[in-house]
């Protein structure tokens, strides 16, 4: 049994789909307890130790995908609980634990690898400095079988949440400029969201990728913020227009929007080389990932149906 915790993404959706093709018998957790595919749904708060414990009884594999809203207080209170809860309640039931993490906990590093040492310049990055690590030690000591498996800022079809597809894809369809953050003329790696999802796959089921670290396939020589604007334009067949939110501005609009107040702090992503290196996975599986251009025509094409389609109801939310 391989149970996602924080079912209703869009990585876990995609993952759930691969499972349900290899015939893997799969429970999907979360608050609302809704499920995709041939999947067992189970509603429960993992910030709570005794629902976590009984939503991964009976699992031989865990995922843990949840997102949080992005808020560095309901991290600071909600994640230290929730990897903790995730590490007892694995080891209760005799369960591996896979961590789909991002890399915030870098810092300011430029290239990324697994080899990269922790140095958060964000408190969000010390928040996942610090759960990574709980988690790495366990596995360490011999006490949990784990892995992490790290994405890049993701894009694709359906990522409604992703930073490219809420600046770039979303304004761009809709006959309005894109927006690019801090600065347009840097490196900016972002991993295709069937990557991820095909990346956690092929490491679930390789017995000898657990207890590492691993970068999921994501293409290398990123494009720069202009380049990637002018390719998603294009594939909307519109014009590549676009607006550079300095990090004056991005710190006046903070004051106002909660949302874009939680971005300021990351903007060292963007003002300066920010390259994810997965060639650890290449060369153990032999794919380093979709190339840009085939991923952002998939995900124009996506927005294209949509909006031929007309609009539908929200997806739930991850928990």
């Amino acid at each position: 049994m391989i149970t996602i915790l924080g079912a209703g993404g869009v990585i876990s959706n995609e993952l759930a789909k691969i499972l349900t093709a290899e015939n893997q018998p799969m429970r999907m957790v979360s608050r609302v307890g809704n499920a995709v595919y041939r999947a067992q749904a189970v509603s429960a708060d993992i910030t709570n130790r005794d629902a976590t414990m009984d939503a991964v009884a009976g699992s031989d594999v865990v995922c843990l995908l949840v997102g949080l809203k992005y808020d560095h207080k309901i991290w600071a209170d909600a994640w230290p609980r929730i990897m903790t809860n995730a590490i007892e309640a694995c080891k209760r039931a005799n369960a591996k634990l896979l961590f789909f993490d991002n890399v915030y906990m870098y810092g300011r590093a430029g290239v990324m690898t697994e080899e990269t040492p922790f140095d958060p310049c964000s408190r969000k990055g010390e928040l996942r400095a610090k759960i990574a690590t709980q988690l790495i030690e366990e596995w360490k000591a011999g006490t949990l079988t784990a892995m992490i498996a790290r994405a890049a800022d993701f894009y694709g079809p359906g990522a409604a949440n992703g930073m490219p597809n809420v600046l770039v894809f979303d304004p761009l369809s809709k006959g309005k400029p894109a927006s690019c953050l801090a600065g347009d003329a840097f490196p900016h790696s972002y991993t295709y969201t069937s990557d991820a999802a095909q990346g956690v796959a092929q490491l679930l089921r390789t017995e000898s990728a657990w207890n590492q670290t691993w970068h999921l396939p994501t293409t290398p020589n990123p494009p720069t913020g202009k380049a990637f604007i002018t390719k998603a334009a294009a594939a909307l067949g519109v014009a590549p227009r676009y607006r550079l939110l300095s990090k004056p501005i991005v710190r006046i609009v903070g004051w106002f929007n909660p949302v874009v107040g939680e971005i300021y702090e990351m903007l060292y992503q963007n003002d300066s080389p920010y390259v994810f290196d997965s060639s650890k996975y290449e060369r153990a599986f032999g794919f380093s990932g979709t190339p840009y251009d085939d991923g952002i025509a998939a995900t124009a094409a996506a927005y294209e149906k949509t909006r031929a389609e007309g609009p539908k109801a929200e997806p739930d939310q991850p928990q």
